[in-house]
Order: C-alpha cells, then structure tokens, then sequence
C-alpha cells in the first residue's frame, strides 16, 4: 500500500532575517501540514523572535519566501491575512477600560468591515471560543484586572477568534504559572489535532517544547542547526551543546538540568535504586557534599541524576546481575567514606547485594 504523501500548506524557503539589512538568521527551510505544531528552540539573542516578527509581517525578509497556502503572506491584503494568520506575543497588552469579552470580540475584526459591527454571528464565536478556552466566566471583568495567566488565556481566545489556518505565538508561556502554561498549551494541541491549526511558537520551557511539539527547530550561530521531531532533538547531549551549557549539566531524554556536582573525594555514601536515591543526592549537592553512590543497574531511574551529581558511582551494566566484584568495589568505596545513607527502605530478591552494603555499613558502626 502506496503512503500517501503529505501536503503543506505553508512553507518558508530561504528566508532570511535581520535588521537594517544586516541578517541575524540566514537560509530558513521549513514546511508544514495542517495541525502539526512547530517550535523554536535556541538560546537568547539567537533570534527565534526575528524570525516570528519576519513570519508574520512585522519585519520584512532580507531575503526568501513566505506562504501560506501558496500565497505569499507579505503579498497578501491586511484583512486576509488577518483572517488566516493570528499572533500571540509576550508583550503585556493595556486593554484598558475593556471587558474581557471585550478584547475576545477583537478577534472578529477582520470579518466585520470598516464599521467593526459584531453581528449575532460573530458574537456567538466569541461566546463558543471563550468557552473553549475556559474564560467564559470572565467575560465582564476588567481586562487590566485579570492575572497574567488569564490575560494570556484571553488573548488565545482573541487569536482562535479569527479563525486563522497558522498562529504565530512568540513565548506564550512566560510570566505564567504552571496552570496557566499546561492550560494554553493544551487548547493549542487540541485545536492542531481537531482543527488542523498550525501553530508555530518559541518557547523556553524545553520540557514542554518536548512534549508539545511535532517538530522542532533549533536555532543557533545565525543558522537552523537542526530540525527534528522531538525524538530526534532531545537525545544524548545536543542539548547542552545548543545552549553552550558551561556548568552544571542536561539530560535530554527526561529534560533534565542538573546543578553542578561537588567536587573532592566522596565523603557520603548512599545506597539506592528504583528512584529512592535522585532526593538524597540533590540535597547533598546543594550542601555542597561530595558522594558515593551504588550499587545501580544502569537502567536504573537514579542511574542519570547519579551519573551527573556523584563523584564515583559503582554500577552493572543494565538488567545485568550485580557480581560479587561490584559488591566488593562499592563496599571499598563505602568503607572510605565518613557516612552512608541508605535511601532504600525495602530490599527485594533483586537487591540483595546492598542489602549487604547496608549490612556492612551498620558492622562497621
């Protein structure tokens, strides 16, 4: 059976982006089907906003195209290109003097003409669209009045208002709580699915770039470095290098940024596994407490935080049977140091061996 092939109905090629002339990103690729979700990842000043302003008409390219549905959207007339692309910008909006439906109804503009009459049409979209959002019940209320989340909220609501084929939404999740940032991008990832919305976003939050995202594109060096899927982006160590990441550490397969560790030989040993011990080797980082831990299978859930945070780590390979050489190692390494810490409350058939660690450690007491 024959995959059929995919259609895009927006494209960027070659673009170029910058100011007075002088690029900032150079030579975007990029296409998208309807209902796929595209964010833009990268450091700051890397100029994942230049190319969003450029996308949506506020700056002019320096060079390439842009369009949507084979229409170049910096051809297009305001209005249409009002009804098929909605934008979401971070900058805090007035709204004074305005009612929260208010602000919602602005969203209808480009389909009401010169006058900007909402008709009984038009005013049931605003009314279905705030309930999608979940901002019915502050229809009344004084826009100023409202809390960031909400504000953002009700300027999704005035975006999804026009019905656009693509929204442009430039960190949509700044200034807001974790609610308000699962809420958003929720609404977003549903109306991708059920209304073929294409989206594309910048965000700082790579914990939910990951988990949001169809593709993604990483920007870096006045280039797209790359553009994958999540899968491909957030593997081995490509993150920290995306970022330059100079202290501390990142695991990409969790999106998972860890402190540095302590330096100097471990003066605690902890006795983990399945997760007991990520706790326990977090708060003697922030002592500032060099450690030991063991002995951990490497698919192990503490495995990764132990791997970035402890000095030495006494490990199997994993679903490997722990031998009696690891055993002997880490009690070698326990027995050097000035405290052990059993974060392991129960020792299964498994687990045997730090039980004997754990045993060991209370002889020596």
């Amino acid at each position: 059976m024959m995959q059929q092939e995919e259609t895009y109905f927006f494209r960027i090629e070659q673009l170029t982006v910058g100011y007075q002339n002088v690029p900032v990103v150079r030579n975007v690729d990029v296409s998208l089907a309807q209902g796929e979700i595209l964010t833009l990842i990268g450091g700051n000043g890397a100029g994942k906003s230049t190319i969003l302003k450029s996308i949506m008409g506020q700056l002019k390219p320096l060079a390439g195209v842009v369009c949507l549905e084979e229409n170049s959207i910096h051809e297009m007339a305001a209005a249409k290109r009002a009804q098929d692309m909605a934008v979401v910008l971070t900058d805090r909006v007035k709204g004074d003097y305005m009612t929260c439906e208010d602000v919602v109804s602005m969203g209808r503009y480009p389909y009401t003409g010169t006058l900007g009459i909402l008709s009984p049409a038009d005013k049931e979209k605003v009314r279905q669209t705030m309930e999608l959002v979940g901002i019915a019940a502050l229809a009344d209320k004084d826009f100023s009045t409202l809390s960031d989340g909400q504000k953002q909220l009700t300027m999704l609501a005035r975006a999804l208002c026009q019905e656009p084929k693509l929204m442009i939404l430039d960190e949509p999740t700044s200034y807001l709580d974790m609610r308000y940032k699962l809420e958003l991008l929720t609404i977003l990832q549903r109306m991708a699915r059920e209304e073929k919305l294409m989206v594309i976003m910048s965000l700082h939050e790579l914990e939910l770039a990951q988990r949001v995202s169809d593709r993604i594109m990483c920007i870096k060096d006045g280039k797209v470095e790359r553009l994958g899927t999540a899968e491909d982006i957030f593997q081995g160590n490509y993150i920290a290098e995306l970022y330059d990441l100079r202290t501390g550490s990142y695991d990409g397969a969790e999106c998972r940024p860890e402190l540095p560790k302590a330096e100097g030989e471990p003066k605690v040993f902890v006795i983990a596994g399945g997760g007991s011990g990520a706790p326990v080797y977090r708060r003697l980082q922030r002592q500032g407490i060099p450690f030991a831990t063991g002995i951990l299978q490497k698919n192990d859930m503490d495995y990764p935080v132990a791997e970035k945070l402890a000095a030495r780590v006494v490990c199997v390979e994993a679903f490997a049977e722990i031998d009696e050489s690891a055993v002997q190692e880490a009690l070698a390494v326990m027995n050097s140091c000035e405290r052990v810490i059993c974060a392991v409350d129960r020792f299964g058939t498994q687990n045997q061996a730090n039980r004997r660690l754990l045993d060991g450690a209370k002889e020596k007491r």
